[in-house]
């Protein structure tokens, strides 16, 4: 689930780069059906591994977890492109891969 939800957001950024319509709203907790503690949390790690910038989370010492602050200017890095066009050609191998196992198998 985590790695189709990141591959969703990663997916989305990278179709609105750079583009004034983009609506944070298409990578929302409600939009990939997922808690808000779960996204937010998600999209933190993007963040921090690379894939994502302009996630703006603060990390209070009561809580056990970081919180985002705001994700209004959110765009995806050249680590993010990578992981998107490394996923997609995987996903076409993997069809091919299913298509030679019924055609031969």
């Amino acid at each position: 689930m985590r790695t189709r939800s990141i591959y969703r957001i990663l997916a989305t950024l990278l179709k609105y780069a750079g583009r004034e319509d983009f609506d944070n709203r298409l990578i929302s907790a409600e939009k990939l059906k997922m808690s808000y503690t779960e996204w937010e949390q998600l999209m933190i790690l993007l963040q921090k591994k690379g894939y994502v910038e302009g996630v703006i989370y603060t990390q209070i010492l009561s809580d056990r977890f970081p919180h985002i602050v705001d994700i209004d200017r959110v765009s995806i890095t050249l680590s993010g492109i990578e992981y998107v066009e490394e996923n997609s050609t995987m996903k076409k191998i993997g069809e091919a891969l299913k298509l030679a196992g019924e055609i031969f198998g």
